[in-house]
């Protein structure tokens, strides 16, 4: 594996940088407060300790919104980070609306991916819905290995106002997660988008985060080749490399905003 994690130093300024770029955002949208949804995972779980770092935690609001599928520890998980940090926070109960959806379009009921993505759309919905009530921005909580491979929902967990930690790799987001003081049993627990049962991240991705990091730390932010790259990253092939570099040339237009014909 390529080594990517940060020093103390670095860790520091990216708390720092981190906590000013949520300051910024909100201040620009000329509000004071945000909405941040709560999965109990850990990317959502350092969104919510920078934001109190950031905004106080009379500024953020959380949401909690198990499904049919959600696992019960990431749903305890998910309030006890709200209330671990002082936060207000509301349950939602996703599944009586998604059933209303497949009520109205049956034929794709058992059709694992799109009512998986109609859950995620369901709490971008929910989100929205409290964060226009209360004047607040909504928070996201993608990182930059699942932007850069399009491992998220378009118009799901891709809608928000902004991605605090988009700039950090997966293994990045645990390390400053213990950095400020993040349990450990959250900080190194298995990734999971909770959107049908039995889903974890890395099986469905089909290879750990830190292989996957070190791939595209390499081959698609880097200037390395498939074969350089395969040289460098222990159990890892040129098809595997490949692989991933399509997954980013795929995934292309669900980081671009939808596109328009040119002028003429």
């Amino acid at each position: 594996m390529i080594d990517l994690e940060l020093s103390e130093s670095e860790l520091d300024a990216h708390r720092d940088h981190i906590t000013d770029f949520i300051s910024e955002q909100v201040s620009s949208a000329g509000t004071d407060s945000a909405v941040l949804g709560l999965s109990g995972g850990i990317d959502s779980t350092l969104t919510a300790y920078l934001t109190v770092e950031a905004l106080g935690t009379e500024n953020l609001h959380g949401l909690v919104m198990p499904g049919a599928v959600s696992r019960e520890n990431n749903m305890s998980d998910a309030e006890w980070v709200a209330q671990e940090l002082g936060i207000s926070y509301d349950v939602f109960e996703i599944n009586p609306i998604v059933d209303e959806f497949l009520n109205a379009y049956s034929e794709a009921e058992g059709d694992q991916m799109a009512v998986g993505n109609a859950r995620a759309r369901t709490r971008a919905v929910l989100n929205y819905l409290v964060a226009n009530h209360q004047g607040s921005l909504v928070l996201g909580t993608g990182n930059r290995t699942e932007a850069l491979v399009g491992y998220f929902t378009k118009y799901g967990d891709g809608a928000v106002d902004c991605h605090p930690i988009g700039n950090l790799y997966k293994q990045q987001v645990r390390q400053l997660a213990r950095h400020v003081g993040v349990p450990d049993e959250l900080a190194e627990k298995e990734a999971t988008a909770g959107l049908w049962a039995g889903q974890t991240d890395e099986e469905e991705l089909g290879i750990d985060y830190n292989t996957l990091d070190s791939v595209l730390a390499l081959n698609v932010d880097g200037p390395l080749s498939a074969a350089a790259t395969a040289r460098q990253v222990d159990g890892v092939s040129e098809e595997d490399v490949s692989r991933i570099r399509s997954m980013f040339a795929r995934s292309e237009h669900k980081r671009a905003v939808p596109p328009t014909p040119e002028s003429l």
